[in-house]
């Protein structure tokens, strides 16, 4: 069974940047599809971000791209969400996910029902 924990959340104000990290435990952090989505209040889980099992190759959402980067350490089974020049509308809670099937490109891994495990959350509050 995978467990995975998010930290890093916080409240922050507009332009500043946060470090969301994931760390996984119980099984094979390399072999897994890692992603970060995000729910606001009222609104659907959205996707943010997904790397495939080496980090050799990342997608992030039109939203986020060239503020957000997706990482990972698979020496520390850890993935790292940097978050740069914050939003209001990024506030939200912020799940990590991870996928145990193989990289299977952009359409799919944005896909929340292609993920097996979910962390708790970890929220994240931009003032303006």
């Amino acid at each position: 069974q995978v467990q995975l924990v998010e930290s890093g959340g916080g409240l922050v104000q507009a332009g500043d940047s946060l470090r969301l990290s994931c760390a996984a435990s119980g099984g094979t952090f390399s072999l897994y599809v890692m992603a970060w989505f995000r729910q606001a209040p009222g609104k659907e889980r959205e996707f943010v971000a997904a790397i495939n099992e080496s980090g050799s190759r990342t997608y992030h959402a039109d939203s986020v791209n060239g503020r957000f980067t997706i990482s990972r350490d698979n020496t520390k089974d850890t993935v790292y969400l940097q978050m740069n020049s914050l939003k209001p509308e990024d506030t939200a809670a912020y799940y990590c996910a991870a996928d145990t099937g193989v990289w299977s490109g952009k359409y799919y891994q944005r896909l929340s029902n292609r993920y097996d495990y979910w962390g708790q959350g970890t929220q994240v509050t931009v003032s303006s």
